[in-house]
């Protein structure tokens, strides 16, 4: 077969690289002699070696110019592309090979996991003579470091884990291209909220392959900060480091005790899981920050991290004991704020004071959270309370914990009789009908043996259906504080 030819065989006229050129210039694409011949011998290896790797489910000729090469190229002309780009997952070399016979100028990296197809590009690449090509055939993570001044990528990932994964490579202000189908919105917003700080929507082009009815969007984002690799050598600077491995490592061995309760009231720290609560803390209350947490030296500690905070470099198995959520996410180390003590001689100040009898943290957390939102002026840990620090009150809590007013208060039992107190059970007058005192304690009962007899002939109920046994206690008191919100006029 030659090149500049169409092929005849059996009397019929194959298709050959003027018709893939004529495509091309249908679609605005102009490619010189020498261009054509290249992107020719790729398709002629695609064909060859489609049947054993199974590179490309599309097999007519006008399909594979249309929606393999000219879907490459498209990007080209409406940006220009960074140097040296990666072609993140590029599979069989797209759009990372065409990308690159368009424009040589380019250094480009084809990035690929599935060896096999390794082999493909290790041959294309050799055999089509691209200077300034590497191939890279590993998965790209977050501890990839290798400097890069743009990512593109077609795959099918999300764009927020797309650009997790570049976080240890992607230069600042380099950008993260990415070719999308038309319905890619909510992952533009989850990756915006996720990266508010990180990342910024710089294009967002919607665009139509010529000859199809195939819609795309070009979706760019530029990084606002430093790669982690940047920011691990200026972190390793700036904090003092401790890099922990052995499971019976004293630190460790304190670290492990804060996932109770008792550990917590013994220490005064506590752990904070998740990057959103992290964040807040240490914009919030950065005098609380003792340590920051990750599995090995990756995810430094952010700029925002007071400078006395210790940077605790733990091996995976070790991170993943203490991230009991799998969040993946480095963990914060916080003084707990001390819990003055109250009295029942001390009353209630105007409004609703919650009294907390809850064992189960994240029922603790879960009723801080609807306290705060509908205007609980306090809440009153009882003796009985899992401690609002543990490390599932703090989630559940959403940063409540950490916002409202706590005390700590005696037993459940211990509580006088004649306390303004507004007692919550399965059984009582409907609350609807109540009519609130102008300062108050709102008590429900412990889970499982509720509340003691002595407050049971004056509780007050969320009324429901008979066939339901109950309602979680943490729910229960989310309704009433609700209904005492909607009394204010709130």
């Amino acid at each position: 077969m030659k090149d500049n030819k169409n092929n005849v065989q059996g009397g019929r006229t194959s298709p050959g690289p003027d018709d893939m050129s004529a495509i091309l210039k249908k679609c605005g694409i102009a490619f010189s002699s020498a261009q054509i011949r290249q992107l020719w011998k790729y398709h002629q290896l695609l064909r060859e070696f489609n049947p054993e790797l199974n590179l490309t489910r599309i097999h007519s000729f006008d399909n594979m110019v249309l929606k393999l090469y000219v879907d490459s190229l498209l990007p080209l002309k409406l940006m220009e592309f960074p140097s040296p780009l990666m072609d993140l997952g590029t599979g069989p070399g797209m759009p990372g090979i065409p990308i690159k016979i368009a424009a040589p100028h380019l250094e480009v990296i084809l990035a690929e996991s599935r060896q096999k197809r390794v082999s493909f590009l290790k041959r294309a690449v050799d055999q089509l003579g691209l200077g300034e090509v590497r191939i890279i055939g590993r998965s790209i993570t977050p501890e990839f470091e290798q400097p890069l001044s743009g990512v593109i990528t077609r795959a099918v990932e999300s764009i927020g884990e797309t650009l997790e994964r570049i976080g240890g490579a992607l230069d600042q202000g380099g950008l993260a291209i990415f070719m999308k189908g038309p319905g890619c919105d909510e992952e533009i917003a989850g990756a915006l909220e996720r990266f508010s700080d990180e990342y910024r929507l710089v294009k967002d082009i919607a665009y139509r392959i010529p000859g199809t009815d195939n819609q795309r969007r070009l979706v760019v984002f530029e990084r606002l900060g430093q790669p982690s690799r940047v920011r691990k050598d200026e972190a390793m600077k700036r904090y003092a480091a401790r890099t922990i491995e052995s499971e019976h490592n004293e630190v460790f061995v304190e670290l492990k005790k804060l996932l109770t309760s008792r550990g917590i009231r013994k220490q005064g720290r506590a752990l904070v899981s998740g990057r959103k609560q992290s964040a807040e803390i240490l914009k919030e209350c950065p005098e609380l920050c003792l340590g920051w947490i990750s599995p090995g030296d990756a995810n430094p500690p952010p700029e925002a991290t007071p400078s006395h905070t210790v940077w605790y470099q733990l091996s995976p198995g070790l991170f993943k004991a203490l991230d009991v959520f799998g969040t993946a996410s480095p963990l914060l180390l916080v003084k707990v704020r001390e819990i003055p003590l109250w009295s029942p001689s001390e009353g209630f100040p105007e409004g609703c004071s919650l009294l907390v009898p809850f064992q189960d943290p994240e029922n603790v957390g879960t009723v801080l959270r609807s306290a705060a939102a509908f205007g609980a002026v306090q809440a009153i840990l009882l003796s009985e309370s899992a401690h609002p620090y543990h490390p599932k009150a703090l989630r559940a809590s959403g940063g409540a914990a950490l916002k409202m007013s706590l005390l700590q208060g005696p037993s459940i039992e211990e509580l006088p009789q004649d306390l303004e107190v507004l007692p919550l059970s399965g059984e009582g007058e409907d609350i609807s009908g109540v009519r609130f005192p102008r300062a108050f304690g709102l008590l429900p009962g412990i889970e499982g043996p509720g509340l003691p007899q002595k407050w049971r002939t004056r509780a007050v109920s969320i009324p429901i259906l008979r066939e339901v046994e109950s309602l979680n206690a943490a729910t229960a008191v989310a309704i009433a504080l609700y209904v005492w919100s909607r009394s204010l006029g709130r």
